[in-house]
């Protein structure tokens, strides 16, 4: 397989999504080779210093299943009606919560019935860093459509293909994790030019970390695939030429295609899902966006519900996707509930902020005032099998929006755990 050496005061904007959050199985190293996943198990096995992940952090590789794949309790074409009772109980978290806190939340747990329940669910937001699970969905699309009969092709694919950071990566502040299993070297820090990472460690940066470099890498190798097809991958010289002789009006086709199509495929709609844009400015030139972006909880939620029934592009892919999202390492804003804390929590967040000067306000992480947009979604397992999906979305002035999303997450658990 051919080697790609790529790899003012007034108003501040901030694309927030800093901490540290790692997803997929510890022990899923030896299937996909991403070296960080190596630190942890060595962590785990007591041969190397480091915080070891709690308990619901802990799921093997072979643990993680889809839920709904033989689910048969209701007509899964549609959403289900409202349970009266469940949304009597999310309708009471709000009343005294800002306007803007809009989610839609499903109990799928085994052998119970189904509940749903919402609340102004069709609300656009900003979708943010969630927006990027668009991007994992168009890229494995695109794997399936090069190896449509062969997972061991596209695994081994993901595994083999080594990326070079380059001039696509500008600008990003979010940090990944860096790891030599040679010399057991870890470091912390942003992407540069000239690091090297497998498609693979890619997708995990963008998820994991949610790295805007490694989002619009990724992105970046979708079109490759797209284009390239069975000779996917091109040179270094074949893809220059590919992105400087293809006109921007075609560059952008195939891009907001190759995001689009696996989402109107399974049934989410434009008004409810639209990613515009790349990640990265060098992206955005490189590739115009068109007409913005945006999602609702029930895109979100539709999302997960097609996840987990094995229907995002196929079974083996919904299945890689939900690993990705497996969170093993800190937890963060929605997720971060000490409730959670022995539940298995597939994971992805984003957020937007922007501040401008106001007496006796100081601007934060996750406290705008002219905007604060906070999105979470998540599935929850708990060890007795209760299992729900949730999609939370919301813009609360002033204040500092992980904290908010934890505390609610708190409450909906109480109130899905009853």
């Amino acid at each position: 397989m051919k080697k790609l050496t790529i790899v003012s005061f007034f108003i501040i904007m901030i694309v927030a999504n800093t901490a540290t959050i790692f997803s997929y199985p510890i022990d899923g190293y030896q299937w996909t080779g991403i070296r960080r996943l190596y630190r942890l198990s060595l962590i785990l096995e007591g041969k190397l210093k480091g915080s070891m992940p709690i308990a619901g952090a802990q799921k093997s590789y072979h643990d993680i299943k889809l839920n709904l794949v033989e689910d048969h309790r209701i007509d899964w074409s549609r959403l289900p009606e409202i349970d009266v009772k469940l949304q009597q109980e999310i309708d009471a978290l709000f009343p005294n919560r800002h306007e803007s806190y809009s989610l839609a939340v499903l109990d799928i747990t085994p052998g119970k019935p189904i509940r749903f329940a919402k609340r102004q669910a069709e609300r656009q937001f900003s979708p943010g860093s969630v927006g990027k699970l668009a991007i994992a969905a168009g890229l494995f699309n695109e794997l399936k459509t090069i190896f449509p009969d062969s997972t061991y092709k596209r695994r081994q694919l993901l595994r083999n293909r080594i990326v070079v950071a380059d001039r696509w990566i500008h600008h990003d502040h979010h940090e990944v994790p860096i790891f030599n299993p040679d010399t057991k070297a870890y470091s912390f820090r942003a992407v540069r030019e000239g690091d090297e990472f497998s498609l693979y460690e890619w997708i995990d940066h963008m998820l994991s970390a949610s790295a805007n470099s490694a989002a619009s890498v990724v992105w970046k190798e979708a079109m490759l695939m797209r284009f390239f097809g069975n000779d996917y991958p091109p040179t270094r010289e074949q893809e220059q030429e590919f992105f400087e002789k293809t006109s921007k009006k075609t560059l952008k086709e195939i891009a907001l295609s190759i995001v689009k199509d696996p989402l109107r495929s399974i049934g989410i709609i434009e008004k409810d899902w639209r990613l515009g844009s790349f990640f990265t400015s060098t992206g955005k030139k490189i590739v115009p966006g068109e007409g913005g972006s945006y999602a609702t909880p029930i895109g979100f939620l539709q999302f997960l519900i097609i996840l987990e029934r094995g229907k995002m592009v196929d079974e083996w892919s919904s299945l890689e996707i939900k690993r990705l999202m497996y969170m093993t390492a800190k937890r963060i804003r929605y997720a971060s509930a000490p409730a959670l804390n022995n539940a298995a929590v597939y994971f992805k967040s984003g957020s937007l902020y922007r501040c401008k000067p106001e007496p006796d306000f100081k601007c934060g992480k996750y406290m705008g005032n002219v905007e604060n947009v906070m999105n979470s979604i998540a599935i929850i397992e708990h060890p007795d099998g209760k299992t729900y999906l949730v999609a939370l979305m919301s813009n609360v002035l002033r204040k500092n929006s992980a904290v908010e999303h934890q505390t609610i997450a708190t409450y909906i658990d109480r109130i899905l755990k009853k």
